[in-house]
């Protein structure tokens, strides 16, 4: 399976408690939200993440997997320094930083309590899917099961623009997108033959 990226202006918040020191929430993942890919629109259905491999997640910035994580989730337990929450709206994170000992998670934490990073994004594998209106140029693709999802980042280019590691994502995904299109076309070409020599015999 093709590990896709999406990555939108999603609402990530600096936050402080004396459980959980400097911390950033958010929505990583949001169900019935329609997005457009350009060749088609998406949207992740409720309970797509009901079978998904979430034993181990990490946490990164722009995607960067050559530095240290900031967070990470294995199993979801409750020693882990990024905890995921699956509701009926999509998947909220908690990720503790720590901010004392590590400059990257000090300047991540400023950086998002001053606003100037807003979006967040992640990387999935999908299993399941569903096309609609597929002979319209634009059809949507339903993602109904998602199987593994690797990475939650921060990200500064939420929409994909200016800097070059986004900028290969999004041109990656796009590439993904049509390549899932044109395959999904294919089979709804076949299954319309069959039924047609079916019908003939």
């Amino acid at each position: 399976m093709e590990k896709e990226l999406r990555s939108y202006e999603f609402d990530v918040r600096a936050e402080n408690d004396e459980k959980h020191g400097h911390m950033l929430t958010g929505m990583p993942i949001v169900f019935d939200a329609t997005t457009d890919l350009g060749w088609f629109f998406e949207r992740i259905a409720p309970g797509a993440l009901d079978a998904a491999d979430l034993r181990d997640v990490k946490f990164l910035v722009n995607h960067n997997i050559d530095m240290i994580p900031l967070a990470r989730s294995r199993r979801n337990n409750e020693n882990s320094t990024m905890q995921l929450m699956i509701g009926s709206a999509g998947m909220d994170i908690r990720v503790d930083l720590d901010t004392e000992n590590n400059a990257d998670a000090r300047a991540l934490y400023s950086s998002v309590e001053r606003g100037d990073i807003s979006g967040m994004s992640f990387m999935f594998t999908v299993d399941r899917d569903e096309w609609q209106d597929l002979d319209s140029d634009k059809p949507t693709r339903i993602i109904k099961g998602i199987s593994r999802v690797f990475e939650v980042s921060a990200v500064t280019f939420p929409a994909y623009e200016q800097t070059s590691i986004t900028a290969r994502s999004a041109e990656d995904t796009l590439e993904r997108a049509k390549a899932a299109l044109e395959s999904a076309k294919q089979k709804a070409a076949e299954l319309a033959e069959a039924k047609k020599r079916f019908k003939e015999i």
